[in-house]
């Protein structure tokens, strides 16, 4: 059996395909160590959704290379995106590396290791590549997982994959065609989780609003076909049978398309007294100039219109976005309507991206590209007026008492706050990590709140 290290890289999505790879290996026998340098076998799990997210996970491949250069026998295997993505490039770019394993492969990964671990490569033999062509995989209740979260929050991919073919986006090359879990196959390890002691359980996928959508017979949903669990399957019917779990636990959705949010899915949020009322939907921009650039399939009216309602019928809802910069074709006019969308609409959280021109998306030959230097300043200035906003939002708290989760000594999560991407609430370092707790708000800056004891 081999010692394996990992270093996952990413979104929430793939750290749950590396608790699978985790998972099969340690059922198979093998040992885990935390520092990469310890391992004989080092598995590296990379992003490429952005050029930032190229650039680290190279560094990080480069960095185990020299290792190995360096008279370090250690194996080097990559997986995730960026192996996906360049399954036909990498092998001879990298041929430090021993092997290549893409996103059908995270459950089987223990034969692969152990083949690697039984041989030596030959001075002329380049790496070997298990990539397969078009992804199909999505796991299963009993899927071995080993929880790199925290035991009171983990994360459920609830489907893989994704159908809509954002002018700006590589996801579904990589990923391939959305594919939705079954109901029940998420209910059984919730249930299990819960079980075990979870107070926070994180729904993903690429588009959680598509979630069983696909398993619908003759019709293609969208937003002019209204969505409703009397078709099949639905993120709404999955959220009402996850809140009919016995138990204390929050539900929480992370990354929902705004083209397929129906009345019924509002009012699930409403009713659902475990489902917190924090809504995440990236609307990428409000300019239908760059929403139909964009492929979006959705415009200014819809989007505008999607938030009152939003706000209307959930109470007490939080509202999270993010938005793109820069996109190709992008006047001032349009950043400007970006902006009084920003300040109008009121988000308690969001984010900002630089467009990043990705080969093989259908944005990468469009005319109008924006300057580097414009594309930095109008990140700098809506992230700033984000930030602004959510501190009025924040002050709006100020007196009241909220449920939060507390994380670590002194540190706690409101409702309003997803693992790893919000703000969080400094809480008195007596509360126990791991459990629920009422404080009630003192302070607030930007996305963080500040809090005591009632």
């Amino acid at each position: 059996m081999a010692r394996v290290g990992l270093i996952s890289l990413g979104c929430a999505k793939n750290l749950v395909d590396s608790e699978i790879m985790l998972g099969a290996l340690r059922k198979a026998g093998h040992e885990f160590v935390d520092e990469p340098e310890d391992a004989e076998l080092l598995i590296i799990n990379t992003c490429s959704f952005i050029n930032d997210a190229k650039k680290e996970s190279i560094e990080a491949i480069q960095e185990a290379s020299e290792r190995k250069n360096g008279g370090k026998r250690q194996k080097l295997l990559v997986a995730g995106c960026l192996a996906q993505r360049y399954a036909d490039k990498l092998p001879e770019l990298m041929p430090e590396v021993d092997a290549f394993i893409g996103l059908d492969q995270v459950a089987t990964i223990a034969d692969i290791v152990d083949s690697l671990m039984a041989g030596e490569r030959g001075k002329d033999e380049g790496p070997q590549s298990f990539v397969s062509e078009r992804p199909a995989y999505i796991p299963d209740y009993d899927t071995p997982h080993l929880r790199l979260t925290p035991k009171h929050s983990s994360f459920v991919k609830i489907a893989e994959g994704c159908n809509h073919m954002c002018a700006f986006c590589i996801i579904p090359r990589i990923r391939g065609r959305h594919r939705s879990r079954s109901t029940e196959s998420i209910l059984r390890e919730a249930r299990e989780l819960v079980k075990n002691g979870c107070k926070e359980i994180c729904l993903v996928s690429q588009d959680s609003t598509f979630y069983g959508m696909d398993k619908w017979e003759g019709q293609r949903p969208n937003r002019t076909s209204p969505v409703d669990s009397s078709k099949g399957e639905s993120l709404a019917s999955l959220l009402r049978g996850l809140n009919a779990i016995e138990g204390d636990f929050w539900i929480r959705v992370l990354y929902t398309h705004p083209a397929h949010w129906s009345e019924e899915l509002m009012d699930v949020f409403a009713e659902c007294e475990k489902l917190v009322k924090y809504v995440d939907v990236p609307l990428q921009h409000i300019s239908d100039p760059m929403l139909k650039a964009m492929s979006r399939e959705t415009d200014s009216a819809h989007l505008r219109g999607l938030v009152q309602r939003l706000r209307e019928r959930i109470p007490g809802v939080c509202i999270r976005s993010t938005f793109i910069v820069g996109f190709p074709g992008e006047t001032q006019a349009d950043f400007d309507e970006l902006m009084g969308f920003i300040k109008e609409a009121g988000f308690e959280r969001g984010g900002v991206f630089e467009y990043s021109r990705e080969e093989d998306t259908r944005a990468y030959d469009l005319q109008g590209r924006v300057h580097p230097s414009t594309r930095r300043k109008r990140r700098n200035l809506s992230t700033e007026l984000l930030f602004n906003v959510a501190s009025e939002r924040g002050e709006s708290l100020i007196g009241q008492r909220i449920r939060v989760l507390v994380e670590s000594p002194g540190v706690a999560r409101s409702q309003w706050d997803a693992p790893d991407v919000d703000g969080y609430v400094e809480v008195p370092d007596s509360l126990p990590v791991g459990e629920f707790a009422e404080v009630e708000i003192e302070d607030a800056v930007g996305y963080q709140l500040f809090a005591k004891l009632p």
